[in-house]
């Protein structure tokens, strides 16, 4: 039975950690998941007696915690959330690492479908676009570096590009 009011985010916390627990380990325990959370075990068993009556986690104090069918949907789309803005972040952005992980797992509570569509869409275009990918990266890295000072304008980046990947540009 999934949830008719929406998770708050640590409920998401709890399922997400569960979910990464059950790929390690098959199976999550309260002191797993009091460990991956940094919370005190009495805190944890409070929290999963809650996602149990909500039906996404099969629960039974002193036993194995394990995601139901709903359960697992949810945290999969907050992992999936997760991954993709953590993504963003170091690949696109070139955010250091364990800020990127601290800001992902925040944003992720928060980003609506339509959006994190948008990112996906986004990040699959730029490294599609013979105008993007990889130099487009390397470029804007080297722009942030700089004070925000272009190299060359981008009018001559596309001629060369143009003579080298012959397409025809929209008119305007």
């Amino acid at each position: 039975m999934a949830p008719s009011v929406p998770l708050t985010e640590s409920m998401e916390n709890y399922l997400e950690a569960i979910f990464n627990l059950e790929i390690t380990q098959k199976v999550a325990r309260v002191k797993d998941i009091a460990k991956k959370l940094s919370l005190q075990r009495g805190s944890v068993s409070g929290a999963l007696k809650s996602l149990e009556e909500k039906g996404l986690i099969n629960y039974e104090p002193y036993s194995f915690i394990t995601l139901t069918a709903a359960g697992k949907k949810i945290a999969q789309e907050i992992a999936h959330r997760h991954e993709v803005l953590k993504d963003f972040l170091l690949n696109v952005l070139q955010i250091e690492p364990l800020i990127a992980e601290s800001t992902a797992c925040r944003m992720e509570h928060v980003i609506d479908k339509t959006t994190l569509d948008r990112l996906v869409c986004f990040i699959e275009y730029i490294h599609k676009c013979p105008r993007a990918g990889d130099d487009w990266l390397a470029a804007f890295v080297r722009y942030c570096k700089a004070n925000k000072q272009i190299e060359r304008p981008c009018r001559t980046c596309i001629a060369q590009l143009t003579k080298i990947i012959p397409t025809k540009l929209p008119s305007s």
